[in-house]
């Protein structure tokens, strides 16, 4: 079982679940850079851009690691 455990960051199911948490990080982004707009906040405003560019570049390695699983997900082309 230890096995499967360490295996499943590497499966669909698991880039999957990463996909899902990352996507959930871009809502707090956004709430943060609103706050930081209405705020007048440059500092708060480079933080967001900065994490923005972090989760954009995550799910393009996690989109390219479902690629690599071989996904037969129509969406995925």
């Amino acid at each position: 079982m230890a096995k499967k455990a360490k295996n499943f960051k590497k499966s669909k199911t698991g880039v999957y679940v990463s996909l899902a948490s990352t996507a959930f990080g871009a809502i707090s982004v956004a709430k943060q850079a609103k706050m930081a707009r209405n705020d007048a906040d440059t500092l708060r405003l480079i933080d967001a851009a900065v994490s923005a560019a972090a989760i954009v570049t995550g799910m393009a390695i996690l989109y390219r690691e479902l690629k690599r699983l071989g996904d037969d997900d129509v969406l995925l082309g």
